[in-house]
């Protein structure tokens, strides 16, 4: 009966999954460049992502399906700054858009609950589309000014010390 809403889920799962990959390779290039402002906003999204795969993966498990965790592809690499914030802004307005279209589907299967799962994930890449469309904003209107100003470390401006691994 939620053969449907598993499928979209997993294709959830999938896109998430994608978008934390990308935002953490991001977040280790903004953060090796020195933009520590940047590199922490990637960080903090990586993260909220990470719950995004962690709520469609809970509705799966009380549909009774199996979650698939697999990437919905590879890691662009870019190291532009601007181009790595306007393909995530990209990707968030994908999701946004694909989040949408799926809550109705799943409407029309008569499945509230993720239709509710989607509707929630729809608000919150609305909120990352706005944070990356703001750097975005900014570095058009300052340019390399902006920049400058997010590779200062709140911390002091000292180098940072290398990562032991």
């Amino acid at each position: 009966m939620y053969e449907k809403s598993i499928e979209l889920l997993n294709k959830a799962v999938a896109d998430e999954m994608q978008a934390v990959h990308q935002y953490m390779y991001f977040h280790f290039h903004c953060e090796d460049q020195g933009y520590e402002t940047i590199s922490k906003l990637f960080l903090r999204t990586a993260i909220e992502e990470m719950g995004h795969v962690e709520h469609c993966a809970e509705r799966i498990l009380f549909l009774k399906g199996e979650v698939e965790m697999v990437a919905a592809g590879p890691v662009e690499k870019i190291h532009d700054v601007k181009k790595m914030l306007e393909l995530a802004r990209s990707m968030e307005d994908q999701s946004r858009r694909d989040y949408n279209v799926w809550a109705n589907e799943c409407s029309a299967n008569s499945d509230a609950g993720s239709r509710k799962v989607f509707e929630a994930l729809v608000d919150k890449e609305e909120r990352h589309y706005g944070q990356f469309d703001l750097e975005i904003e900014r570095i058009a209107k300052l340019g390399d000014r902006y920049l400058a100003l997010v590779s200062v470390d709140s911390g002091g401006s000292a180098p940072a010390e290398p990562h032991e691994h």
